[in-house]
């Protein structure tokens, strides 16, 4: 297995036109690795690392460092030596080549211009918030220029996330109806991981996104922002003090909309200083190299459990679930507008997507389903014979169908417990138990099995035909028997 890196680098030879043995000298490779990645590219990187035995002494070299930055590899592998250090010099002078700080000499910048569709820029830049409600969310600018044109895409976003950076930068390749050959950003964690001096390791998410569009990324240097000047300068210095000033907005959408009229009927059809041309004028999106023909799916992912209020937990907020999803693990996939639920790969709800926090989003037909499935349960016989126990039992049936417990189920385990113990004591168990808050027929049968003893010994009659053993009738009241002696012997 070789890294996301090399196979890229792989496919980016490959679109300059080397064969494969040019490709497999210059990377060091087999031919058949070669082209087993140029047919399969999914395959992933197998990850290493090699401990360096100047790990533990690294800081030491840093306050070295800042004591006397000029001070020779000789001196400082002294030092270390002194400390128990039992490397030799080499280690210690590649690793200084790396970490040493340079004097940094002025020296005059020089302008260039890049063919059309060769060169796209983007750069993140930070406009305070949006308030939704009690709730604040920052707000994010991703700002993309075709480096030719000057062509300009801008998208407002509530984070910096990867898959915000990827769903922002399809964007803009569905504006520029394609996309460049060359990809200039800055060191931002979405896109390098790490570097040092020139080296430099690039995400692989953000590697595996630019694959398929036969992408080129390049990384400016460290505290140079005159190498992405064009979008540093021309975009994002350009939309703070042109198009943000004076305006208000009751949403992301409504600040998108606003911004995409201005891009369109300003920013874009300006004379530009620079070039002397109007940048949709002097845009060649034919130039721009074509998009796949499958996407990818740039939308936030999660995990989330449907809880007993058939709803789901995501981003601050619930959203609603049908009914019968309920206890079960759904995958949510999130884009700026809309929140879709999938269970087994199938889509089951789709709502707006809420940026307050502590809000819940419930569809109508999830709320009918909810209550026909709770009124079922109120409807069966079983139910209805226990209900007519009396407030007592009543009031426990409501609480303990609060619970994860199914109903009736223990609504017969219930049932079977007056048989046994009969009403009175069942109902004083039961009162027994709402005072604790134990709501469930273990307990009363716990209850029952310590403190009374059953009122039967034998079972009792088993009829062959089985609906008729499931028959309950409501428990008789001797008091009205009363009443209706009193009130014939009266007459």
């Amino acid at each position: 297995m070789i890294e996301r890196r090399t196979i890229f680098e792989i496919h980016r030879l490959a679109d300059d036109g080397l064969s494969v043995r040019k490709i497999a000298a210059t990377l060091g490779l087999s031919r058949q690795s070669v082209q087993k990645y140029l047919d399969d590219p999914a395959a992933q990187a197998a990850k290493r690392t090699r401990a360096s035995k100047l790990d533990p002494f690294k800081d030491d070299i840093e306050r070295m460092l800042e004591t006397d930055p000029k001070v020779s590899a000789a001196v400082i592998c002294q030092r270390l030596q002194e400390r128990g250090f039992d490397g030799g010099m080499t280690i210690v002078r590649d690793y200084l080549s790396r970490v040493r700080p340079n004097a940094q000499a002025k020296a005059a910048f020089i302008r260039f211009e890049s063919e059309p569709g060769v060169q796209c820029q983007i750069d993140w830049g930070h406009f305070g918030s949006l308030t939704y409600g009690h709730t604040q969310r920052k707000l994010y600018c991703l700002a993309v220029i075709e480096a030719h044109s000057r062509l300009l895409y801008l998208e407002f976003t509530h984070s910096q996330r990867q898959e915000t950076l990827h769903r922002c930068l399809l964007g803009a390749f569905r504006f520029f109806q394609g996309s460049p050959k060359e990809l200039v950003h800055d060191n931002m964690l979405t896109a390098v991981i790490e570097r040092q001096g020139p080296m430099v390791r690039f995400n692989e998410q953000f590697l595996e996104f630019l694959r398929p569009f036969h992408i080129n990324p390049i990384a400016c240097n460290v505290n140079q922002p005159q190498e992405k000047g064009k979008v540093e300068k021309g975009a994002i210095h350009y939309i703070r003090h042109n198009f943000w000033p004076l305006r208000s907005f009751t949403n992301l959408d409504d600040l998108q909309a606003q911004a995409n009229h201005w891009r369109d009927q300003i920013a874009n059809r300006r004379v530009h200083r620079t070039t002397g041309f109007r940048p949709i004028e002097r845009f060649c999106p034919e130039a721009m190299r074509p998009l796949p023909e499958f996407l990818p799916d740039c939308r936030d992912t999660a995990v989330a459990k449907v809880h007993r209020d058939f709803a789901i937990q995501f981003d601050g907020n619930a959203y609603s679930a049908p009914p019968w999803a309920i206890a079960k693990t759904l995958t949510v996939k999130a884009d700026h507008r809309r929140v879709t639920l999938y269970f087994k790969d199938r889509a089951i709800a789709t709502h707006t997507r809420c940026w307050g926090r502590n809000q819940r989003l419930e569809l109508p037909r999830h709320r009918q389903a909810a209550q026909q499935h709770h009124h079922r349960h109120w409807l069966s016989p079983e139910v209805a014979a226990f209900i007519a126990l009396g407030d007592v039992a009543k009031t426990y049936l409501e609480q303990l169908a609060t619970t994860q417990q199914p109903l009736q189920k223990s609504v017969k385990k219930l049932l079977d417990l007056k048989d046994d113990y009969g009403t009175h004591a069942l109902l004083e168990a039961m009162e027994r138990a709402s005072r604790h808050k134990a709501y469930g027929a273990h307990y009363i049968e716990n209850i029952l099995y310590q403190e009374m003893t059953p009122q039967r010994e034998h079972p009792p009659v088993r009829l062959k035909q089985q609906h008729l053993n499931q028959i309950r009738l409501d428990e008789p009241s001797l008091a009205e028997f009363d009443t209706f002696v009193i009130k014939r012997n009266k007459s």
